[in-house]
């Protein structure tokens, strides 16, 4: 915050602000997870779902007019904001609005993440704000998106781009940003073959984090412009941001701890490998990602459950959890957890050894199993006596192994289909 800028200013402009949260991606890189349901509503943390992060941040920034526009298999995100987001007050003009494609301008789908706020352009007019936020779904991290609004407004952008500093490694899966001494974008590429890096930092390159601010009415002009060019994508990271940044105030806004300067946490767990790695993340002492926090909380929809039980306290049978975090729900029965992550509901009967994985609620692991590595899915019954994570080559045959080595197991690599949105 700048001096002389209070809070109450700042809760001024969050209350002018709709967020809209792009959540219709299917997030084809994390494989059979997606089978049934989006990639914002796959579970995280134990307890939460990725959607709950940026839904979480719009709350804590004070901005409580909110957007959820779903399309690919949405029925779990749609049953999840119902269940967990319906206790904003409607009377205050608060609220947490499922918005699905619906065909309401066009007689298709929305085709990019431009169009799909382009379709919504009348609910948007309705609402009537100074800014418009529109949000990526499908990832982790805390922000306050007040500090960016005041950035927005001091450098009297007509857009912000959130922006993150990753490896060029990586830069490939981003759109890559380009800035001058000033912090205006003068070069924007969605995910290009050969990112550029920053000047003087050849191995780091600055990439978006898919966040965009808009001024409202700047913002109907673009999307109305994209949506008459025949050749758009219609999409903001390809189409609308490079093609405005020549002659309108396009700004960068650094995502960095105000405090320290250094860079918070952040990531696209959009691989099985970054999803299993951010998951086990948090079993460590001091994780980079405090889901404990008690100024920033992370809300989610909370199931009535029981708490987490250990049982049976033999040499050769112990009900135990080391380096672990192990939900509501859980039964660990004469069985050794260790560094790994238990979502809710989950049995681990006698004589079983969890190594290093992420195994996600109501899963069944029965006797006599020794598991390491793996990210076992939702609903699956892990047969007695299973192997899984000593030999890859052999867990290839049934199951997917990712570039990094974890073993994904689903209830269809199991032979228990289940073919509905779970």
């Amino acid at each position: 915050m700048n001096p002389g800028q209070s809070s109450q200013h700042i809760t001024r402009l969050t209350r002018d602000t709709l967020a809209l949260i792009l959540a219709g991606g299917r997030g084809s890189r994390l494989k059979h997870l997606t089978l049934w349901r989006a990639k914002p509503s796959m579970p995280f943390g134990g307890k939460f779902r990725i959607i709950d992060f940026p839904l979480s941040n719009c709350m804590n920034s004070g901005i409580r007019r909110v957007g959820v526009l779903t399309q690919y298999k949405a029925h779990s995100l749609i049953k999840h904001i119902q269940r967990g987001w319906g206790f904003l007050r409607g009377e205050l003009n608060e609220f947490v609005e499922l918005l699905p494609a619906q065909q309401r301008i066009e007689t298709s789908w929305y085709t990019g993440t431009a169009d799909a706020v382009y379709q919504n352009l009348d609910i948007i007019r309705n609402h009537d704000p100074s800014y418009v936020l529109i949000l990526a779904g499908d990832h982790v991290y805390k922000m306050d998106y007040g500090s960016m609004l005041l950035h927005h407004i001091d450098s009297k952008a007509d857009v912000t781009v959130g922006c993150v500093e990753v490896p060029v490694t990586r830069a490939r899966e981003f759109g890559v940003v380009q800035v001058d001494t000033n912090s205006k974008i003068i070069g924007f590429q969605e995910k290009p073959e050969n990112p550029e890096s920053i000047p003087g930092r050849p191995d780091t390159t600055l990439a978006s984090m898919g966040i965009y601010l808009f001024n409202t009415r700047f913002l109907y002009e673009q999307l109305i412009r994209d949506a008459d060019t025949a050749y758009s994508s219609h999409d903001f990271g390809k189409d609308v941001i490079p093609s405005i940044i020549d002659s309108y105030r396009v700004m960068a806004y650094p995502f960095r701890d105000p405090a320290t300067g250094a860079q918070p946490y952040w990531r696209d767990v959009g691989t099985i490998d970054a999803f299993w790695e951010a998951n086990i993340e948090l079993v460590g002492v001091t994780p980079e990602l405090n889901l404990y926090d008690a100024k920033w909380p992370i809300w989610t929809y909370q199931e009535q459950l029981p708490p987490a039980k250990f049982v049976f306290d033999d040499d050769d049978r112990r009900g135990m959890a080391v380096d672990s975090m192990v939900s509501g729900g859980c039964v660990i029965s004469g069985s050794r957890i260790s560094h790994s992550v238990l979502f809710s509901n989950a049995k681990v009967h006698s004589y079983c050894d969890v190594v290093d994985s992420v195994v996600l609620p109501d899963v069944v692991i029965n006797r006599h199993c020794r598991l390491k590595r793996t990210v076992i899915d939702k609903g699956c019954s892990v047969p007695e006596g299973t192997v899984i994570g000593e030999n890859l080559e052999e867990d290839a045959k049934r199951f997917y192994v990712s570039p990094g080595g974890v073993v994904l197991v689903t209830p269809e690599m199991l032979g228990q289909e289940m073919h509905h949105a779970r």
